[in-house]
């Protein structure tokens, strides 16, 4: 099972003492061309303020992901799964996970970077700041990374569980098959009908990978992953084709 996540635009600082960006220790090494790409491209904006304020879309009180971007090539790294914050990877804990579950996590969870493309949850990565909305003169990411990760996910084999968002998913979408669906959080109304949620979606997500990390390390279909939630209490339903709708 391969289960896809968005990054987020908050990121843990600090990381292991003595180590710095290696692109050869990430996955999916067919990626190199698009991560250099990306790395010159956001080293580029980030030589000026006012650019960079610009380009990644930054507040008053942001400017220090300028200097983030700056010291990409040597500041201390930290599995990615540990690096993102935020509401969905809160709900998942990464760091509260047993031995068997956080193993399942570093084999089967993998995160879509605007900076990186796709990252294995032990990857190692530096902090950084660089968006699905992020402008960098030259490189429209929907060129750079579209085609190269859309390649990488028809190469798996087995069931690829999509819980990025559409906006992620655009930027590199998953074989249309039907070993691969794409993961919506709802919640159904009074009279029965379903409705997206929005800010409450991410924790919904994370509380999901959670209790796949605990409990479903086993599930090889669509229709497993269905039964494996209905056993362990959750509302999970074919939606739309080539989607589930996770209840909640």
């Amino acid at each position: 099972m391969l289960v896809l996540l968005p990054p987020s635009e908050t990121k843990r600082d600090g990381g292991i003492p003595d180590t710095a960006l290696d692109l050869g220790a990430l996955s999916f090494p067919e990626l190199g061309r698009q991560r250099r790409e990306a790395l010159a491209g956001v080293r580029r904006v980030s030589r000026s303020v006012a650019v960079a304020t610009h380009a990644l879309g930054l507040g008053p009180t942001q400017k220090f992901e300028i200097e983030r971007n700056r010291t990409l090539g040597s500041s201390p790294v930290m599995p990615a799964i540990d690096r993102y914050t935020g509401v969905l990877y809160d709900g998942l804990g990464a760091d509260t996970l047993e031995v068997a579950a956080r193993a399942f996590v570093e084999r089967s969870v993998v995160i879509h970077s605007a900076l990186f493309g796709l990252v294995r949850a032990a990857d190692p990565i530096p902090a950084y700041r660089f968006s699905h909305d992020s402008r960098v003169p030259g490189m429209p990411l929907g060129r750079l990374w579209r085609e190269p990760i859309s390649r990488v996910l028809a190469g798996q084999d087995g069931l690829i569980l999509d819980l990025r968002s559409e906006i992620y998913a655009d930027l590199g979408p998953a074989p249309e098959r039907s070993s691969s669906a794409f993961l919506r959080v709802v919640t159904r109304d009074s009279g029965g009908t379903k409705r997206a949620l929005n800010h409450f979606n991410k924790k919904g997500k994370g509380e999901f990978v959670r209790a796949l990390a605990t409990g479903g390390q086993h599930i090889a279909s669509i229709d497993d992953l269905i039964s494996w939630s209905h056993s362990v209490g959750l509302t999970l339903e074919r939606g739309a084709p080539g989607e589930l709708d996770l209840v909640v």
